[in-house]
């Protein structure tokens, strides 16, 4: 998940320099918007907060403002619901959902 924080290169030795990953930079087609969605979704487990991160990535990826405004939310009150310590509605998630094209799909577990 995209933390809060700006990313920072991290040093391993003098030769080796890695920088964060940064999902919104990764999601480009809706076949990998999807797949990082079911992955994430796989493995949050019952954390609610887990899969909100999961799509303030996507949303960000494609662009907070346009999302915001597909969904007749504030991107302000995006960001806040789509953090890593968000608490969206279950009427948020499905119009982010809605605008970012993609559907809630019940799956046998």
């Amino acid at each position: 998940m995209a933390s809060k924080r700006p990313a920072q290169s991290v040093r391993v030795s003098s030769k080796e320099v890695f920088s964060p990953w940064v999902p919104s930079d990764h999601l480009k087609t809706r076949a990998q918007i999807a797949a990082y969605l079911d992955a994430c979704m796989e493995e949050a487990g019952d954390d609610p907060a887990f899969i909100a991160a999961a799509l303030g990535d996507i949303a960000r990826a494609r662009g907070m403002a346009r999302v915001a405004k597909e969904t007749g939310l504030t991107r302000e009150g995006l960001y806040k619901s789509l953090a890593a310590d968000g608490n969206p509605s279950l009427g948020t998630v499905l119009k982010v959902m809605r605008a970012l094209g993609l559907k809630l799909t019940p799956k046998a577990a």
